[in-house]
């Protein structure tokens, strides 16, 4: 786990959309397609913001969440909604949405065609990820109905996802996907997160689900 401190919350937006520029082109070099994972939410918004600015060949760059609300883009609750107005804009809309939601009633309708989506796409390449003061990261809650199953070695790579204080069912990578990804970086913002983070580091992913990817995890935090 490497923790790289920023002096404010807007230069650790400029600099971790650099460092994430940088290995997105790395990463393209090798090969001619790279999987760029990111997550929901609204405090990674200044990085996507400074990202998609960034002239990168985005038509080579498959997008996708690292767990999605099992809710259609019209609501406000849809990450994938909110990540077409941050990120997916400017010169970043040339990049392929790799979906996690697909109109059905249950994430189960639907979880066969998600990861048929995924698989040909993994290992991720360039990760972005959060945390909850919870200690929870994607949609790998403490308490969650299928926390235990989707930290295992052998999870499927998507699972539905319910937990306690969450409204919908969620579909989440689990965590060899998430663990897996080839260059991981965590954003946290405040102190409450960071408190959360040492921790996490220091229990078992049944308690602290975030756990299960420290170790390979570049660390970004500003107060």
């Amino acid at each position: 786990m490497n923790l790289v401190e920023y002096p404010d919350r807007d230069l650790l937006a400029l600099d971790l959309a650099e460092v994430l520029a940088d290995a997105l082109n790395q990463s393209l070099r090798q090969k001619d397609r790279a999987t760029f994972a990111v997550p929901g939410g609204t405090s990674p918004g200044p990085v996507f913001q400074a990202l998609s600015q960034v002239h990168l060949p985005w038509d080579r760059v498959d997008v996708m969440l690292t767990d999605e609300r099992w809710v259609p883009e019209s609501s406000d609750r849809s990450n994938t909604a909110l990540l077409r107005r941050s990120l997916l804009t400017g010169p970043a809309a040339a990049a392929t949405l790799i979906p996690l939601y697909d109109a059905a009633p249950a994430p189960e309708d639907r979880l066969e065609t998600l990861i048929a989506g995924v698989a040909p796409l993994l290992p991720i390449d360039v990760m972005l990820i959060g945390m909850g003061a919870d200690m929870h990261t994607a949609s790998l809650f403490p308490g969650a109905d299928r926390l235990t199953e989707g930290l295992s070695g052998d999870a499927p790579l998507l699972l539905p996802m319910r937990a306690p204080g969450a409204p919908e069912p969620r579909v989440t990578l689990t965590a060899p996907v998430l663990s897996g990804a080839l260059d991981i970086h965590l954003l946290i913002m405040g102190t409450e997160k960071k408190e959360a983070l040492l921790r996490a580091s220091q229990l078992p992913p049944a308690e602290a689900p975030v756990a299960c990817l420290l170790e390979g995890a570049t660390i970004h935090y500003a107060d």
